[in-house]
């Protein structure tokens, strides 16, 4: 699962592009209508390498879930999920240790849905409806903390979410108040679109007539967002070259996502 962590609707709005169907458009899933395909291949047609791009930045999750998993995890919080797609984060996760618990949270009643239908009535699983930018209420929401122990180490996954927040909705206070929540030991994973390698004017305007704009930000301004937590090596990375299991592909430096894995010291 993947993409998106806004304010929770009431009811489903399918008369505007997604980020979260783009997305999944993107990925080669089914779960996205007329008009999230068109704003998608406006997006390519903008942004060529947009789908290589959503890919390498899933491929990037998948490992940083594994190196969680294999450091002794035992529970993520997947904030700004995203529509299903196998593998999803406790497919990965739990092919690794069967007994690791995920909480998946989102603001799209759609993405609810296709949750709830996915997990069933799994109690080492839930899927959230609710809003990244009241994490206060992500954190005390019931069936967050059915899944997730915060006495214990967290993986909390913020993969492709914080570029849809404005600077008016202080991201790096969401995080701050995300990581207050999280005891030592645990593990903050991030992702974020840059224009650092190109001009990515045009692929903006097409998310500006989406249910969300993006923010792109600058190395710098990411890298900011992992304050109070230890950067593990390589550090912020674009995605294809955070510990990549093959040789990153030739047109792997275009791809304008960042991310990186962060330690919270005790």
């Amino acid at each position: 699962m993947r993409q998106d962590g806004f304010r929770a609707e009431p009811e489903m709005d399918t008369s505007r592009p997604h980020p979260a169907r783009i997305y999944d458009y993107l990925l080669g899933g089914k779960d996205n209508y007329e008009v999230d395909q068109r704003a998608a291949d406006e997006l390519i047609s903008a942004a060529p390498e947009a789908r290589i791009g959503v890919r390498a930045n899933r491929a990037f999750l998948q490992r940083a879930v594994r190196f969680l998993v294999r450091g002794g995890v035992r529970q993520i919080l997947d904030i700004g999920t995203g529509l299903p797609t196998s593998p999803n984060v406790h497919e990965t996760a739990q092919e690794l240790a069967p007994d690791v618990r995920v909480a998946y949270v989102d603001n799209d009643p759609i993405v609810k849905a296709h949750g709830d239908a996915l997990l069933g009535h799994s109690g080492a699983n839930s899927i959230v409806l609710s809003d990244l930018r009241d994490p206060r209420a992500v954190v005390d929401h019931p069936d967050v903390r059915r899944v997730i122990d915060f006495d214990k180490p967290v993986g909390l996954l913020l993969v492709a979410v914080l570029h849809f927040l404005t600077d008016a909705e202080k991201p790096g206070q969401v995080i701050a108040a995300l990581g207050d929540a999280l005891p030592a030991g645990s593990f903050l994973v991030l992702s974020h679109a840059t224009g650092d390698f190109a001009d990515r004017s045009a692929a903006r305007a097409v998310y500006n007539k989406a249910t969300a704009t993006l923010n792109l930000r600058s190395r710098a301004e990411i890298e900011r967002f992992f304050d109070g937590f230890e950067l593990v090596e390589p550090g912020l990375a674009q995605v294809p070259f955070w510990r990549p299991d093959t040789e990153p592909s030739a047109r792997s430096r275009e791809i304008g996502f960042y991310g990186g894995v962060a330690r919270k010291a005790g």
